[in-house]
Protein backbone atom coordinates (compact mmCIF):
# COMPACT_ATOMS: atom_id res chain seq x y z
CA UNK A 1 0.00 0.00 0.00
CA UNK A 2 1.30 3.42 -0.72
CA UNK A 3 2.86 5.81 1.92
CA UNK A 4 1.05 8.82 -0.10
CA UNK A 5 -2.67 7.12 0.29
CA UNK A 6 -4.44 10.20 1.76
CA UNK A 7 -8.15 11.49 2.21
CA UNK A 8 -9.34 15.14 0.68
CA UNK A 9 -11.34 17.16 2.72
CA UNK A 10 -12.62 19.86 0.91
CA UNK A 11 -15.52 21.89 2.26
CA UNK A 12 -17.67 24.64 0.22
CA UNK A 13 -19.02 27.89 1.31
CA UNK A 14 -22.69 28.29 2.36
CA UNK A 15 -24.98 29.54 -0.43
CA UNK A 16 -27.44 31.25 1.89
CA UNK A 17 -28.15 31.76 5.62
CA UNK A 18 -30.06 28.26 5.97
CA UNK A 19 -28.32 26.07 3.48
CA UNK A 20 -24.81 24.68 3.96
CA UNK A 21 -23.55 21.14 3.81
CA UNK A 22 -19.59 19.86 3.90
CA UNK A 23 -18.65 17.11 1.30
CA UNK A 24 -16.05 14.90 1.59
CA UNK A 25 -14.31 13.15 -1.12
CA UNK A 26 -11.96 10.40 -1.80
CA UNK A 27 -8.89 11.32 -3.25
CA UNK A 28 -8.23 8.39 -6.29
CA UNK A 29 -5.41 6.39 -5.56
CA UNK A 30 -2.41 6.09 -7.99
CA UNK A 31 -0.07 4.16 -6.92
CA UNK A 32 2.03 4.21 -10.50
CA UNK A 33 2.07 7.98 -9.90
CA UNK A 34 2.65 7.83 -5.83
CA UNK A 35 6.15 5.81 -6.29
CA UNK A 36 7.48 9.07 -7.66
CA UNK A 37 6.95 10.70 -4.51
CA UNK A 38 7.94 7.79 -2.39
CA UNK A 39 11.36 7.22 -4.33
CA UNK A 40 11.82 11.27 -4.37
CA UNK A 41 11.19 10.99 -0.07
CA UNK A 42 13.91 8.33 0.10
CA UNK A 43 16.75 10.34 -2.22
CA UNK A 44 16.67 12.89 0.31
CA UNK A 45 16.70 11.14 2.99
CA UNK A 46 20.02 9.04 1.63
CA UNK A 47 20.98 12.77 1.07
CA UNK A 48 21.03 13.40 4.83
CA UNK A 49 22.08 9.95 5.47
CA UNK A 50 23.89 8.23 2.94
CA UNK A 51 24.34 4.46 2.37
CA UNK A 52 27.09 3.03 1.48
CA UNK A 53 27.88 1.89 -1.74
CA UNK A 54 27.68 -1.92 -2.41
CA UNK A 55 30.81 -3.73 -3.83
CA UNK A 56 28.47 -5.50 -5.83
CA UNK A 57 27.05 -4.97 -9.23
CA UNK A 58 24.70 -7.60 -9.43
CA UNK A 59 20.75 -6.89 -9.55
CA UNK A 60 18.58 -7.82 -6.63
CA UNK A 61 15.37 -7.64 -9.09
CA UNK A 62 16.83 -9.14 -12.38
CA UNK A 63 15.18 -11.82 -12.22
CA UNK A 64 11.54 -10.18 -12.62
CA UNK A 65 13.32 -8.44 -15.69
CA UNK A 66 12.81 -11.68 -18.22
CA UNK A 67 16.13 -12.52 -20.25
CA UNK A 68 17.51 -9.23 -20.15
CA UNK A 69 21.10 -8.97 -19.47
CA UNK A 70 22.20 -7.34 -16.31
CA UNK A 71 22.85 -3.35 -16.58
CA UNK A 72 24.61 -2.13 -13.13
CA UNK A 73 27.44 0.28 -12.22
CA UNK A 74 30.38 -1.76 -11.09
CA UNK A 75 32.18 -0.68 -8.48
CA UNK A 76 35.30 1.25 -9.31
CA UNK A 77 38.00 -0.87 -8.02
CA UNK A 78 36.51 -3.16 -10.43
CA UNK A 79 38.11 -1.45 -13.46
CA UNK A 80 41.03 0.16 -14.90
CA UNK A 81 41.36 4.29 -15.40
CA UNK A 82 43.94 5.45 -17.80
CA UNK A 83 44.44 9.11 -17.58
CA UNK A 84 45.30 11.04 -20.46
CA UNK A 85 46.79 14.62 -18.97
CA UNK A 86 46.97 16.27 -23.09
CA UNK A 87 43.96 17.38 -24.42
CA UNK A 88 41.46 15.45 -26.79
CA UNK A 89 40.26 17.36 -29.74
CA UNK A 90 36.92 16.98 -30.00
CA UNK A 91 34.10 17.45 -33.80
CA UNK A 92 32.07 20.04 -32.78
CA UNK A 93 34.41 21.93 -29.66
CA UNK A 94 37.76 22.67 -29.25
CA UNK A 95 38.96 19.67 -26.88
CA UNK A 96 38.48 18.31 -23.18
CA UNK A 97 41.00 19.32 -21.09
CA UNK A 98 42.20 15.54 -20.30
CA UNK A 99 40.08 12.51 -19.81
CA UNK A 100 40.22 9.25 -18.31
CA UNK A 101 38.98 5.81 -20.00
CA UNK A 102 37.86 3.23 -18.06
CA UNK A 103 38.18 -0.45 -19.16
CA UNK A 104 38.93 -3.93 -18.82
CA UNK A 105 40.30 -6.83 -20.67
CA UNK A 106 39.60 -10.61 -20.77
CA UNK A 107 42.72 -13.08 -22.22
CA UNK A 108 46.12 -12.45 -22.64
CA UNK A 109 48.03 -9.90 -25.38
CA UNK A 110 50.56 -11.62 -27.61
CA UNK A 111 54.05 -10.98 -27.43
CA UNK A 112 53.41 -9.37 -30.83
CA UNK A 113 50.43 -7.72 -29.63
CA UNK A 114 48.83 -8.32 -32.53
CA UNK A 115 45.79 -10.43 -30.76
CA UNK A 116 43.83 -7.40 -30.05
CA UNK A 117 39.98 -7.16 -30.05
CA UNK A 118 38.39 -3.90 -29.47
CA UNK A 119 35.05 -4.10 -28.04
CA UNK A 120 32.24 -1.33 -28.43
CA UNK A 121 29.32 -0.79 -26.24
CA UNK A 122 25.97 0.15 -26.57
CA UNK A 123 24.68 3.12 -24.88
CA UNK A 124 24.21 2.77 -21.77
CA UNK A 125 26.40 -0.21 -21.19
CA UNK A 126 29.70 0.11 -18.69
CA UNK A 127 33.19 -1.30 -19.45
CA UNK A 128 32.26 -4.95 -17.52
CA UNK A 129 31.28 -6.98 -20.52
CA UNK A 130 32.18 -10.22 -18.55
CA UNK A 131 33.02 -10.85 -15.37
CA UNK A 132 36.51 -10.69 -14.17
CA UNK A 133 38.65 -11.66 -10.95
CA UNK A 134 37.93 -8.13 -10.02
CA UNK A 135 33.87 -8.18 -10.20
CA UNK A 136 32.74 -11.58 -10.49
CA UNK A 137 28.96 -10.50 -11.30
CA UNK A 138 27.96 -11.32 -15.45
CA UNK A 139 28.65 -8.52 -17.63
CA UNK A 140 26.44 -7.53 -20.42
CA UNK A 141 28.23 -9.79 -23.13
CA UNK A 142 29.14 -12.56 -20.57
CA UNK A 143 27.76 -15.62 -23.01
CA UNK A 144 29.66 -14.01 -25.83
CA UNK A 145 33.38 -13.82 -24.20
CA UNK A 146 35.61 -16.15 -22.98
CA UNK A 147 37.23 -20.13 -23.85
CA UNK A 148 36.09 -21.04 -27.17
CA UNK A 149 33.41 -18.42 -27.11
CA UNK A 150 32.48 -15.88 -29.68
CA UNK A 151 35.26 -13.80 -28.34
CA UNK A 152 37.61 -16.49 -27.52
CA UNK A 153 39.83 -15.53 -24.99
CA UNK A 154 42.30 -18.57 -25.63
CA UNK A 155 43.01 -16.71 -29.06
CA UNK A 156 42.39 -12.89 -28.14
CA UNK A 157 42.90 -10.01 -25.86
CA UNK A 158 39.28 -8.40 -25.49
CA UNK A 159 39.75 -4.57 -24.05
CA UNK A 160 36.27 -2.80 -23.33
CA UNK A 161 35.70 0.69 -22.42
CA UNK A 162 33.34 2.76 -21.23
CA UNK A 163 32.82 5.31 -23.87
CA UNK A 164 33.78 8.98 -23.10
CA UNK A 165 30.59 11.05 -21.94
CA UNK A 166 29.55 7.82 -19.91
CA UNK A 167 29.01 7.52 -16.19
CA UNK A 168 30.62 4.24 -15.47
CA UNK A 169 34.54 5.65 -15.17
CA UNK A 170 35.03 7.36 -17.98
CA UNK A 171 34.88 11.36 -18.24
CA UNK A 172 31.64 12.83 -19.07
CA UNK A 173 28.94 15.08 -17.72
CA UNK A 174 29.19 14.04 -14.43
CA UNK A 175 33.06 14.51 -13.79
CA UNK A 176 34.62 17.04 -12.40
CA UNK A 177 35.58 20.07 -14.74
CA UNK A 178 39.52 20.34 -13.85
CA UNK A 179 39.24 24.29 -14.74
CA UNK A 180 36.36 25.24 -12.92
CA UNK A 181 36.46 22.21 -9.64
CA UNK A 182 33.50 21.49 -10.16
CA UNK A 183 30.63 19.11 -12.31
CA UNK A 184 30.83 19.49 -15.57
CA UNK A 185 27.27 19.16 -16.09
CA UNK A 186 25.66 20.68 -19.41
CA UNK A 187 28.88 22.30 -19.66
CA UNK A 188 29.99 19.07 -21.05
CA UNK A 189 30.78 19.47 -24.91
CA UNK A 190 28.87 18.14 -27.50
CA UNK A 191 30.29 14.66 -28.25
CA UNK A 192 30.82 12.59 -31.33
CA UNK A 193 31.03 8.77 -32.25
CA UNK A 194 34.43 9.87 -33.68
CA UNK A 195 35.23 11.36 -30.69
CA UNK A 196 34.48 8.32 -27.85
CA UNK A 197 36.65 6.45 -30.73
CA UNK A 198 39.87 8.92 -30.86
CA UNK A 199 39.76 8.30 -26.57
CA UNK A 200 39.99 4.69 -27.14
CA UNK A 201 43.25 5.26 -29.54
CA UNK A 202 44.70 7.21 -26.91
CA UNK A 203 44.13 3.61 -24.29
CA UNK A 204 45.35 1.47 -27.42
CA UNK A 205 48.79 4.03 -27.66
CA UNK A 206 49.19 3.58 -24.10
CA UNK A 207 48.70 -0.37 -24.45
CA UNK A 208 51.48 0.21 -26.90
CA UNK A 209 48.40 -1.46 -29.03
CA UNK A 210 49.49 -0.47 -32.80
CA UNK A 211 46.89 -2.65 -34.88
CA UNK A 212 43.79 -4.23 -34.03
CA UNK A 213 43.01 -7.88 -34.76
CA UNK A 214 39.24 -6.69 -35.12
CA UNK A 215 36.67 -3.51 -33.85
CA UNK A 216 33.77 -5.30 -32.53
CA UNK A 217 30.80 -3.74 -31.46
CA UNK A 218 26.66 -3.66 -31.80
CA UNK A 219 23.89 -0.83 -31.77
CA UNK A 220 25.70 2.00 -31.11
CA UNK A 221 28.82 -0.09 -30.64
CA UNK A 222 28.81 -0.93 -34.82
CA UNK A 223 28.86 3.08 -35.37
CA UNK A 224 32.08 2.80 -33.03
CA UNK A 225 33.27 0.69 -34.80
CA UNK A 226 32.66 1.79 -38.40
CA UNK A 227 34.14 4.68 -37.12
CA UNK A 228 37.74 3.32 -35.74
CA UNK A 229 37.90 1.47 -39.19
CA UNK A 230 37.15 4.91 -40.79
CA UNK A 231 39.73 6.96 -38.75
CA UNK A 232 42.94 4.46 -38.56
CA UNK A 233 42.14 1.89 -41.73
CA UNK A 234 45.86 1.33 -41.09
CA UNK A 235 45.26 0.02 -37.54
CA UNK A 236 42.26 -2.11 -37.78
CA UNK A 237 42.32 -5.60 -39.01
CA UNK A 238 38.97 -6.50 -39.25
CA UNK A 239 35.16 -4.87 -38.01
CA UNK A 240 31.85 -6.23 -36.91
CA UNK A 241 29.08 -4.40 -37.01
CA UNK A 242 26.17 -5.85 -35.45
CA UNK A 243 22.68 -3.92 -35.27
CA UNK A 244 24.20 -1.25 -36.52
CA UNK A 245 24.24 1.82 -38.94
CA UNK A 246 26.63 4.14 -40.94
CA UNK A 247 23.92 6.84 -40.84
CA UNK A 248 21.39 6.92 -37.95
CA UNK A 249 17.75 7.08 -39.51
CA UNK A 250 14.89 9.55 -39.27
CA UNK A 251 13.13 7.20 -36.89
CA UNK A 252 15.48 6.45 -34.73
CA UNK A 253 16.46 10.36 -33.92
CA UNK A 254 12.87 10.46 -33.37
CA UNK A 255 12.66 8.11 -30.83
CA UNK A 256 15.63 8.75 -28.88
CA UNK A 257 14.59 12.67 -29.06
CA UNK A 258 11.35 11.46 -27.25
CA UNK A 259 13.56 9.98 -24.59
CA UNK A 260 15.34 13.02 -23.74
CA UNK A 261 12.10 15.19 -24.15
CA UNK A 262 10.58 13.52 -21.23
CA UNK A 263 13.84 13.65 -19.51
CA UNK A 264 14.36 17.00 -19.86
CA UNK A 265 11.28 17.99 -18.81
CA UNK A 266 11.62 16.64 -15.20
CA UNK A 267 12.13 19.45 -13.04
CA UNK A 268 14.83 17.92 -11.14
CA UNK A 269 16.74 17.80 -14.14
CA UNK A 270 17.21 21.73 -13.86
CA UNK A 271 18.76 22.23 -16.67
CA UNK A 272 21.70 19.40 -16.27
CA UNK A 273 22.76 21.00 -13.13
CA UNK A 274 21.55 18.21 -10.52
CA UNK A 275 24.74 17.16 -8.77
CA UNK A 276 24.08 18.53 -5.88
CA UNK A 277 20.47 17.96 -5.19
CA UNK A 278 17.66 15.34 -6.74
CA UNK A 279 18.48 13.40 -10.16
CA UNK A 280 15.60 13.51 -12.64
CA UNK A 281 14.54 10.41 -11.86
CA UNK A 282 10.90 10.14 -13.11
CA UNK A 283 12.24 11.51 -16.42
CA UNK A 284 14.43 8.53 -16.80
CA UNK A 285 12.43 6.50 -15.53
CA UNK A 286 10.38 7.59 -18.76
CA UNK A 287 12.98 7.73 -21.29
CA UNK A 288 14.14 3.94 -20.12
CA UNK A 289 10.20 2.71 -21.04
CA UNK A 290 10.38 4.31 -24.07
CA UNK A 291 13.83 3.08 -24.85
CA UNK A 292 12.54 -0.56 -24.03
CA UNK A 293 9.60 -0.47 -26.53
CA UNK A 294 12.25 -0.15 -29.40
CA UNK A 295 14.66 -2.53 -27.71
CA UNK A 296 12.18 -5.14 -28.70
CA UNK A 297 9.21 -6.42 -30.76
CA UNK A 298 5.76 -6.72 -31.57
CA UNK A 299 6.00 -10.14 -32.11
CA UNK A 300 8.08 -11.03 -28.70
CA UNK A 301 5.48 -8.69 -26.52
CA UNK A 302 2.20 -11.16 -28.27
CA UNK A 303 4.82 -14.38 -27.29
CA UNK A 304 5.97 -13.27 -23.65
CA UNK A 305 2.95 -11.13 -22.56
CA UNK A 306 0.35 -11.15 -24.99
CA UNK A 307 -2.85 -9.49 -23.62
CA UNK A 308 -2.51 -10.99 -20.15
CA UNK A 309 -3.76 -8.46 -17.24
CA UNK A 310 -1.73 -8.27 -13.66
CA UNK A 311 -3.59 -10.95 -11.04
CA UNK A 312 -5.54 -8.94 -8.07
CA UNK A 313 -5.85 -9.84 -5.08
CA UNK A 314 -9.71 -8.77 -4.25
CA UNK A 315 -11.96 -9.70 -7.46
CA UNK A 316 -15.83 -10.42 -7.81
CA UNK A 317 -16.29 -13.89 -10.01
CA UNK A 318 -19.37 -12.46 -10.30
CA UNK A 319 -18.16 -8.93 -11.57
CA UNK A 320 -16.13 -7.88 -14.62
CA UNK A 321 -12.54 -6.92 -14.00
CA UNK A 322 -12.27 -3.29 -12.96
CA UNK A 323 -9.62 -1.48 -15.12
CA UNK A 324 -6.66 0.43 -13.63
CA UNK A 325 -5.05 3.40 -15.13
CA UNK A 326 -1.86 2.38 -13.47
CA UNK A 327 -0.09 -0.68 -15.36
CA UNK A 328 -2.46 -3.01 -15.47
CA UNK A 329 -1.46 -5.39 -18.98
CA UNK A 330 1.44 -7.47 -18.13
CA UNK A 331 3.56 -5.48 -20.71
CA UNK A 332 2.46 -2.40 -18.61
CA UNK A 333 4.20 -3.95 -15.81
CA UNK A 334 7.20 -4.91 -17.58
CA UNK A 335 7.96 -1.55 -19.18
CA UNK A 336 7.27 0.00 -15.32
CA UNK A 337 9.32 -2.67 -14.00
CA UNK A 338 12.29 -1.44 -16.85
CA UNK A 339 11.91 2.17 -15.75
CA UNK A 340 12.70 1.20 -12.44
CA UNK A 341 15.81 -0.78 -12.38
CA UNK A 342 17.25 2.28 -14.48
CA UNK A 343 16.35 5.40 -13.63
CA UNK A 344 18.78 5.63 -10.48
CA UNK A 345 21.39 3.35 -12.38
CA UNK A 346 22.31 5.87 -15.10
CA UNK A 347 23.27 9.11 -15.27
CA UNK A 348 20.73 11.32 -17.10
CA UNK A 349 23.07 13.63 -18.62
CA UNK A 350 24.97 11.11 -19.91
CA UNK A 351 22.15 9.58 -21.67
CA UNK A 352 21.26 13.11 -23.74
CA UNK A 353 25.06 13.48 -24.90
CA UNK A 354 25.39 9.84 -25.65
CA UNK A 355 22.21 9.88 -27.55
CA UNK A 356 22.75 12.95 -29.51
CA UNK A 357 26.22 11.23 -30.39
CA UNK A 358 24.48 8.82 -31.73
CA UNK A 359 21.62 10.73 -34.42
CA UNK A 360 24.44 13.15 -35.30
CA UNK A 361 26.82 10.07 -36.75
CA UNK A 362 26.49 9.94 -40.62
CA UNK A 363 29.01 8.39 -42.87
CA UNK A 364 27.89 10.37 -45.92
CA UNK A 365 30.77 12.48 -47.29
CA UNK A 366 28.94 15.15 -47.32
CA UNK A 367 28.45 14.95 -43.70
CA UNK A 368 31.90 14.23 -42.94
CA UNK A 369 32.94 17.47 -45.59
CA UNK A 370 30.29 19.66 -43.35
CA UNK A 371 31.85 18.40 -40.13
CA UNK A 372 35.71 19.03 -41.67
CA UNK A 373 36.41 15.45 -41.11
CA UNK A 374 38.19 14.56 -43.71
CA UNK A 375 38.52 11.16 -45.40
CA UNK A 376 41.88 9.52 -44.38
CA UNK A 377 44.29 8.44 -47.51
CA UNK A 378 43.74 4.61 -48.60
CA UNK A 379 45.74 3.00 -50.75
CA UNK A 380 42.85 2.07 -53.42
CA UNK A 381 42.23 3.41 -56.95
CA UNK A 382 39.00 2.62 -56.41
CA UNK A 383 36.42 5.78 -56.81
CA UNK A 384 32.59 5.88 -56.42
CA UNK A 385 32.34 8.81 -59.13
CA UNK A 386 32.33 6.43 -61.47
CA UNK A 387 30.03 3.82 -59.51
CA UNK A 388 26.18 3.72 -59.36
CA UNK A 389 24.05 0.87 -57.80
CA UNK A 390 22.60 0.07 -60.84
CA UNK A 391 26.16 -0.33 -62.61
CA UNK A 392 27.60 -2.48 -60.32
CA UNK A 393 24.86 -5.57 -59.41
CA UNK A 394 27.55 -7.85 -57.90
CA UNK A 395 29.03 -5.26 -55.87
CA UNK A 396 25.65 -4.27 -54.27
CA UNK A 397 24.08 -8.06 -54.00
CA UNK A 398 23.84 -8.07 -50.66
CA UNK A 399 22.11 -11.82 -50.59
CA UNK A 400 20.29 -13.81 -52.92
CA UNK A 401 17.15 -13.39 -50.64
CA UNK A 402 17.51 -10.01 -50.94
CA UNK A 403 18.62 -8.10 -53.87
CA UNK A 404 19.56 -4.42 -53.97
CA UNK A 405 16.46 -1.86 -54.03
CA UNK A 406 15.51 -1.20 -57.24
CA UNK A 407 15.24 2.32 -56.65
CA UNK A 408 18.06 2.49 -54.17
CA UNK A 409 18.56 5.56 -51.73
CA UNK A 410 19.29 9.25 -53.03
CA UNK A 411 22.61 8.91 -50.29
CA UNK A 412 23.66 5.71 -51.04
CA UNK A 413 26.80 7.18 -53.54
CA UNK A 414 27.02 9.86 -50.72
CA UNK A 415 27.57 7.18 -48.17
CA UNK A 416 29.85 4.67 -50.29
CA UNK A 417 31.82 7.79 -50.95
CA UNK A 418 32.09 8.61 -47.16
CA UNK A 419 32.59 4.83 -46.58
CA UNK A 420 35.79 4.52 -48.87
CA UNK A 421 38.46 4.33 -45.92
CA UNK A 422 37.19 1.04 -45.27
CA UNK A 423 37.26 -0.70 -48.65
CA UNK A 424 40.00 -2.88 -47.89
CA UNK A 425 38.94 -4.42 -44.21
CA UNK A 426 36.89 -7.47 -43.73
CA UNK A 427 33.59 -6.38 -42.65
CA UNK A 428 31.34 -8.50 -41.08
CA UNK A 429 27.58 -6.72 -40.79
CA UNK A 430 24.70 -8.72 -38.90
CA UNK A 431 21.31 -7.73 -38.85
CA UNK A 432 17.95 -8.89 -37.28
CA UNK A 433 14.86 -8.95 -39.30
CA UNK A 434 12.63 -8.01 -35.92
CA UNK A 435 14.53 -4.54 -35.72
CA UNK A 436 12.91 -1.89 -35.30
CA UNK A 437 15.57 0.58 -33.97
CA UNK A 438 18.33 -0.43 -36.67
CA UNK A 439 16.47 -2.03 -39.49
CA UNK A 440 17.99 -4.44 -41.62
CA UNK A 441 17.49 -1.61 -44.22
CA UNK A 442 19.79 0.20 -42.81
CA UNK A 443 21.90 -3.24 -42.78
CA UNK A 444 21.48 -3.63 -46.23
CA UNK A 445 22.26 0.26 -47.10
CA UNK A 446 25.55 -0.23 -45.06
CA UNK A 447 26.76 -3.22 -47.28
CA UNK A 448 26.13 -2.19 -50.77
CA UNK A 449 27.74 1.33 -49.45
CA UNK A 450 30.85 -1.14 -48.58
CA UNK A 451 30.75 -2.97 -51.71
CA UNK A 452 29.95 0.04 -54.02
CA UNK A 453 33.09 1.75 -52.11
CA UNK A 454 35.21 -1.08 -53.25
CA UNK A 455 34.89 -3.58 -50.62
CA UNK A 456 34.84 -7.15 -51.77
CA UNK A 457 35.61 -8.58 -48.04
CA UNK A 458 31.98 -7.87 -46.71
CA UNK A 459 30.01 -10.89 -45.35
CA UNK A 460 26.16 -10.13 -44.02
CA UNK A 461 23.49 -11.95 -42.38
CA UNK A 462 20.04 -11.79 -41.17
CA UNK A 463 18.65 -12.82 -38.25
CA UNK A 464 15.34 -14.07 -37.45
CA UNK A 465 13.88 -14.56 -34.23
CA UNK A 466 11.56 -12.19 -32.30
CA UNK A 467 14.09 -10.50 -29.83
CA UNK A 468 14.11 -7.53 -32.04
CA UNK A 469 17.33 -4.79 -31.47
CA UNK A 470 18.13 -6.92 -27.98
CA UNK A 471 19.22 -10.16 -30.68
CA UNK A 472 22.28 -9.25 -30.51
CA UNK A 473 22.69 -9.61 -26.77
CA UNK A 474 20.55 -13.08 -25.98
CA UNK A 475 20.97 -15.01 -29.50
CA UNK A 476 24.19 -16.45 -28.49
CA UNK A 477 23.90 -19.42 -31.19
CA UNK A 478 23.83 -17.38 -34.54
CA UNK A 479 25.33 -14.05 -33.47
CA UNK A 480 28.00 -15.90 -31.51
CA UNK A 481 28.16 -18.26 -34.21
CA UNK A 482 28.65 -15.57 -36.96
CA UNK A 483 31.35 -13.79 -35.33
CA UNK A 484 33.53 -16.81 -34.05
CA UNK A 485 33.56 -18.06 -37.62
CA UNK A 486 34.51 -14.53 -39.20
CA UNK A 487 37.26 -14.11 -36.50
CA UNK A 488 38.80 -17.91 -36.90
Amino acid sequence: MSLFKTLTRTSFRPISRCYSRSVTTKRPHFPCVEVHAVRESQLRQMAVNPIPSSTSSTDSDSAESGPEPPYARPNPKSYHVYHDPAPLQLTYSSQLPSFDVAYETWGQLSPKKDNAILLHTGLSASSHAASTALNSAPGWWEKFIGPGKALDTNQFFIICTNVIGGCYGSTGPSSIDPTSGTHYATNFPILSIFDMVRAQFRLLDHLEIDKLYASVGSSMGGMQSLAAGWLHPERVGKVVSISGTARSSPSAVAMRYAQRSVLMADPNWNYGFYYDGLPPHTGMKLARQIATITYRSGPEWDLRFGRQMRPILEQSPDKPRTPALCPDFLIETYLDHQGEQFCLKYDANSLIYISKAMDLFDLTVSSLSANHLNTPSVPSSTSTHSLSPSSTPHRTSHSKSHPPPVNPAPHLTDLAEGMQPLAKIPTLVLGVQSDILFTVEQQREMVDALRLAGNDQVSYYELGGVWGHDTFLLDVLNVGGAIRGFLS
